[in-house]
């Protein structure tokens, strides 16, 4: 074949640059690697190799030289159309249709990042970023988790805003793209599109501190006292949080901390003794090794003390030496146990992720060990949170978790009832912990007596990850997570078919069902485009989540290996927002205000759940239904709705849509009725679901009334709940609680003026 040294290859700018068949190689690859890994058989069992690219190759420099042996330019377009028919003529239509769109994507890009004279669109946006201030610029407040004063705030907001337009360019089929602007639909996470990341995780710390762990920066060994456990657990998930964009989870924290303090007493157990005897001089009298030997025997640190007979002997002295021993012991491991719970609160609010940015999302699931190591864990996490921060605020993170179980917990006679009910009043002071409940219709087939692996955890957000269709002997929650998630705009698909706009007196519910059918299967689409790019993501991408075997089976995988064998165990999941305005655009009124919307909205939110389940089937993945957290994109979906159908009352007359299937709070309704009303949807809504109460007034001094709003949600059969209540905040030293007459952080009576410099200073930009 003649090299074509004469021809000359015209770019879209009109620059002309030398031909370099290598170009056109790479292309080719590049179009078959879109659709398959090179040398790997996909799905349907077809496998693709370079001899395949390179047949591909040879066919269009064959039609070059043919066609353009005595010109002195081609186009690069003409090259593309070139590839592309070498690939249908040759059987490729896939790698063809791939590369078409591919082509698309890249032409479209152009349209979104150069205006008509070649000037950048974005520079008015980065300009907002890098000159002005987070009240002044919405996108640099579009995380409350980050600083986007901050220098490294402001950075990862340039790189979010330009990755966001790359996602949709290039990554991206367009009408995915055009959904997501129109606000037909939210992807979620956009910004890390490109990175592969997947969504959130709940950490099994016990897999971690069986051998210790690297952060890419140094190994940690195996934790052998209680200060170290908590501490190894915010590293593993500041961690852990580099990888993911998402939230960070511990299914079991209080099984995870338990053998932490069983290391602890056995080490002050061992120095007590040994200073007692030091110290009326019988160290001479008593086996010490064989003492010790004994100690490390011990599985609990609540046993009889005449196991250690046959070391003390018939002296009744050093009997009562061994005795004063597991007190001090008992009570220093008390001490520390408090301690190590205050440090790992304190660190995950304050150790920064990402660049220093931002701080983990983190969350914890805790309440269900009995042994006496657990319920020391339990018992002094929640007086830490009780406490507060340094200055008395209220912490923020871990969002805390307790786990309501019958027989546990739940009942007066159970043996952790009362932390149980130390919960509650912790939560009435601090709006945490919140409460999942383990007997709920769709959590208690998982659970095994003895087995915290059954265990459903929750994210703090929400999210839940449980049934595992790629593999039924996976159920468990922990090593798994959310792979992504995209939300559907129901008042939308509500408003065109239902009577709001005053076009029918009827609600078209074929015509909605059909449109919600068809968007939930773009939705399918798009999640499963997204499932290609992170499953094509290798190990090496993810240093701490799967070469530290943080998920399951990361770390039996080589470096350079993909992703698809244990990501599949992952949550695809399709998410909602708006019931209470769909059913009020559809037929008047939402659920809280009629059984007959309320039928209505079990019958959609049951449809959208009989889909994912057939996604499931029929892919072999977990599509899941989410009750999606409003955050933001509550305000998005409703501004673009009425600019586009103005304000129609009951659905776009606020600015924002009610949180997924919850009753709206401006709607009167007992709290029994509200809580009964959303259990239905928990049941329906298997990828993540919260209901939440709004109390007014002190629940600090009325923890019977908290506790009784908890067991209604037990028993209407929710999986995961939470009560909202007043929380002051004093303007001058930041103290956030319930304040009296007098603020607990700085002693300032509630008379004594605040200086109008100090309001300032303080002002949110929230």
């Amino acid at each position: 074949m003649e090299v074509l040294t004469n021809l000359m290859v015209v770019k879209r700018n009109g620059k002309k640059v030398d031909f370099d068949g290598n170009k056109i190689a790479l292309a080719i690859k590049k179009g078959f690697e879109n659709i398959s890994v090179l040398n790997e058989p996909m799905e349907d069992g077809t496998v693709y190799t370079e001899k395949d690219v390179n047949k591909v190759y040879m066919g269009v420099m064959k039609k070059i030289e043919k066609d353009y042996k005595k010109e002195e330019k081609i186009k690069i377009e003409d090259i593309q159309d070139l590839i592309e028919l070498e690939l249908n003529k040759q059987g490729y239509e896939k790698v063809c249709e791939s590369f078409a769109e591919y082509r698309e994507r890249r032409a479209k890009s152009r349209e979104m990042f150069f205006d008509d004279k070649k000037r950048h669109k974005f520079l008015k946006t980065l300009e907002g970023l890098g000159l002005k201030s987070a009240n002044e610029d919405d996108t640099k407040r579009e995380n409350a988790n980050i600083d986007g004063d901050s220098a490294m705030g402001t950075m990862l907001q340039y790189g979010s805003t330009v990755s966001k337009e790359f996602a949709k360019a290039y990554l991206m089929k367009k009408r995915f793209a055009d959904a997501h602007d129109s606000g037909d639909i939210h992807i979620h996470d956009m910004d890390f599109l490109a990175m592969g990341t997947t969504t959130c995780m709940q950490i099994e710390l016990d897999r971690l501190f069986k051998k210790g762990f690297s952060t890419g920066h140094g190994h940690l060994r195996t934790p052998n006292d209680i200060l170290s456990y908590s501490a190894l657990a915010a590293i593993a998930i500041q961690s852990n949080q580099n990888d993911q964009h998402g939230g960070q989870s511990i299914p079991a924290f209080d099984y995870y901390m338990a053998p932490g303090v069983l290391k602890t007493f056995k080490k002050q157990f061992k120095q007590h003794i040994y200073d007692y005897l030091d110290y009326q001089d019988l160290l001479s009298f008593v086996n010490f090794d064989k003492a010790v030997k004994e100690i490390d025997k011990l599985t609990n640190i609540e046993f009889d003390i005449n196991i250690f007979e046959s070391v003390y002997k018939d002296s009744k002295e050093i009997k009562r030496l061994f005795e004063k021993s597991y007190e001090k012991a008992l009570q220093k491991t008390d001490r520390t146990t408090y301690q190590a719970m205050e440090a790992f609160i304190h660190n995950l609010n304050t150790m920064h992720s990402r660049a220093g940015a931002q701080v983990p999302f983190s969350s914890i699931n805790f309440g269900t060990d009995t042994s006496a190591c657990g319920r020391m864990v339990i018992k002094n996490f929640l007086l830490a949170t009780e406490a507060g921060l340094g200055k008395g605020e209220t912490p923020i993170f871990p969002v805390s978790i307790f786990k309501v179980k019958e027989g546990v917990n739940y009942n007066k006679e159970d043996p952790n009832y009362d932390l149980f009910r130390l919960a509650c009043k912790t939560s009435a002071k601090r709006l945490f912990p919140n409460f999942s409940f383990l007997d709920a219709p769709f959590n208690i087939p998982f659970y095994k007596k003895g087995e915290p692996k059954t265990e459903v955890g929750y994210m703090g957000c929400r999210t839940r990850v449980m049934t595992d269709v790629t593999d039924p002997n996976n159920e468990t929650t922990g090593g798994r997570g959310n792979l992504s998630f995209t939300s559907i705009n129901l008042p939308r698909i509500a408003i065109k078919h239902g009577i709001c706009l005053k076009e029918r007196d009827k609600a078209d519910m074929k015509g909605f069902y059909a449109e919600l059918g068809n968007m939930m299967e773009l939705v399918r689409d798009q999640l499963l485009e997204r499932f290609e790019i992170q499953c094509n993501k290798r190990v090496y991408n993810f240093p701490f989540l799967l070469s530290q075997g943080v998920w399951t089976d990361g770390d039996k995988l080589k470096p350079t290996d993909r992703l698809r064998k244990i990501l599949k165990h992952g949550s695809l999941t399709i998410g909602f927002i708006g019931l209470a305005e769909t059913l009020t655009a559809l037929i008047g009124k939402h659920h809280g205000e009629s059984e007959e919307a309320q039928k209505l909205g079990l019958e959609i939110i049951g449809f959208m759940r009989n889909k994912a389940n057939e996604f499931a089937e029929k892919y072999n993945l977990n599509f899941t239904l989410i009750a999606t957290p409003a955050e933001g994109l509550s305000g998005r979906f409703v501004n673009i709705d009425k600019a586009i159908y103005g304000k129609i009352k009951g659905v776009t007359d606020k600015n924002y849509y009610t949180n997924s299937f919850h009753i709206p709070v401006s709607y009167h309704i007992s709290i029994k009725d509200k809580i009964e009303k959303e259990a239905p949807y928990h049941a329906l809504t298997n990828g993540g679901h919260i209901s939440y109460i709004e109390l007014d007034g002190d629940t600090v001094t009325n923890v019977n009334a908290f506790e009784s709003v908890i067991r209604i949600m037990k028993e209407a059969g929710i999986g995961y709940g939470a009560i909202n209540h007043p929380v002051d905040r004093d303007p001058v030293c930041g103290y956030v609680g319930v304040i009296k007459d007098v603020c607990p952080g700085c002693g300032r009576h509630e008379f004594e003026s605040v200086p109008l410099e100090e309001i300032k200073s303080l002002e949110c930009n929230c």
